[in-house]
């Protein structure tokens, strides 16, 4: 086989495509791995305000068991209809 420098040419361009097609795929990937990665996090962040979210509303339910009133009932009365709220969507 004769290589010419026509031939070494296109063998250049080719190898250039698929190491820019490569490359390409490899963004794609690494992107893709760090989105789940992201919601994954995500989710853990959701979970444990879920749980302070209970434990703030079962402080303040104890305040009110107590006596406390005004303030602390507002705030029980918003953080219901805002769980209420969540739980329907």
């Amino acid at each position: 086989m004769i290589f010419t420098w026509q031939t070494v040419i296109s063998l250049s361009a080719v190898l250039t495509a698929i190491i820019a097609i490569a490359r390409t795929y490899n963004k794609g990937y690494d992107w893709v791995k760090q989105q789940e990665a992201q919601e994954k996090e995500i989710k853990g962040i959701k979970e444990e305000q879920q749980l302070l979210t209970y434990g703030v509303l079962a402080c303040l339910k104890g305040l009110q068991e107590q006596g406390c009133d005004g303030s602390v009932t507002d705030a029980i009365d918003k953080i219901e209809k805002h769980l209420n709220a969540k739980a329907h969507t």
